[in-house]
């Protein structure tokens, strides 16, 4: 079914393993239990749409481990940020972080899976499936949001408005290595400890700020599930049922922490040892089953001022090139 036929630009020829639309997710919802959703890796998403001239929160695709086949009926921009997947543009490979023309009729192939696991696609415009309760993000545990609430499959066809002239300009556009996400295999997460320190004995906590977790199967964008040296509890049974924030930790009574992340369910009433900060939220999903994780627990404090490096460098940039450019189109006769 085409959701907007006036608009249907892309041409879904191979689905990949797993892709589907993401934008920063339904916020404002979980009151009624509808999860946030949205990409993994926000930050990848949000900076593809930065260089394709997007606002920050358009919708994108997230593809993970094995990337699609799209056919492009008309002319568009491009971006892929994240994973490295081996993109490919009419047959040729092309960097990611890097805005760059598709003609009309090209071909946007991946090769596999080179470092990372979420790779994310923007194009001029963004994904123009239509928004429910305010995002086109698709919730899976919901069967809603996207393109009919599923991953996609061949024969589907995205719609996305056509490419304005301005935007042919950004390509070749290119965001700066060293404004990335350090993204890395078995990385070091960054916590900020609690709210139920207490729930722990103090051997449990020692173990998670300690010990090696192995990520393992079961993992998805609802959660990680983790394998490692158990976390022990002083206290038995649960807890009432509290909010859940991405990346939170929580502890099941095997010990074994779990990472929630974008589909998780917006309340549980397992104890929280500790969440995931903000600016490290990249790092995890970029990682597969079979990595490694440890932990480190840093302040609130700290926590605020990665986020503000990480962010304020993305928006910085972009708030640069956008000045330069309305010069310069101020300059042209």
């Amino acid at each position: 079914m085409n959701p907007c036929p006036l608009f249907i630009m892309i041409e879904v020829i191979k689905a990949g393993l797993f892709t589907t639309v993401q934008d920063n997710g339904r916020w404002g919802y979980q009151g009624y239990g509808v999860g946030v959703a949205g990409a993994m890796d926000n930050f990848a998403l949000s900076a593809a749409n930065f260089l394709v001239g997007n606002a920050e929160g358009a919708a994108g695709l997230e593809m993970t481990l094995l990337g699609p086949t799209l056919k492009f009926h008309q002319e568009t921009i491009l971006a892929i940020t994240g994973a490295d997947l081996d993109p490919q543009l009419k047959g040729e490979s092309i960097p990611n972080w890097t805005c760059h023309f598709a003609p009309s009729g090209s071909t946007l192939s991946f090769g596999g899976k080179k470092k990372g696991v979420r790779a994310y696609l923007a194009v001029g415009g963004g994904i123009g499936v239509p928004p429910l309760m305010g995002s086109r993000s698709t919730y899976l545990l919901g069967h809603f949001g996207g393109l009919e609430g599923r991953a996609l499959k061949s024969q589907d066809h995205l719609p996305v408005p056509p490419l304005a002239g301005a935007l042919r300009n950004l390509a070749g556009r290119v965001f700066p290595e060293k404004n990335r996400p350090p993204y890395q295999k078995n990385p070091t997460l960054r916590v900020v400890p609690g709210p139920f320190a207490d729930f722990f004995s103090e051997e449990g906590i020692k173990v998670f700020f300690s010990t090696e977790y192995t990520v393992t199967p079961p993992s998805d964008r609802m959660g990680y599930r983790l394998r490692g040296e158990p976390i022990k509890r002083k206290k038995s049974g649960e807890l009432i049922t509290c909010g859940l924030a991405n990346g939170t930790v929580q502890v099941p009574p095997d010990g074994q922490p779990i990472i929630l992340l974008a589909d998780r369910q917006t309340i549980g009433g397992y104890p929280i040892i500790a969440t995931l900060i903000q600016a490290d939220m990249p790092l995890i999903a970029q990682c597969a089953p079979g990595d490694k994780l440890r932990f480190q627990a840093v302040s609130t404090d700290e926590a605020r001022e990665a986020y503000l490096k990480l962010w304020g460098n993305l928006k910085t940039f972009f708030n640069k090139s956008f000045t330069a450019e309305s010069a310069e189109a101020a300059e042209k006769p």
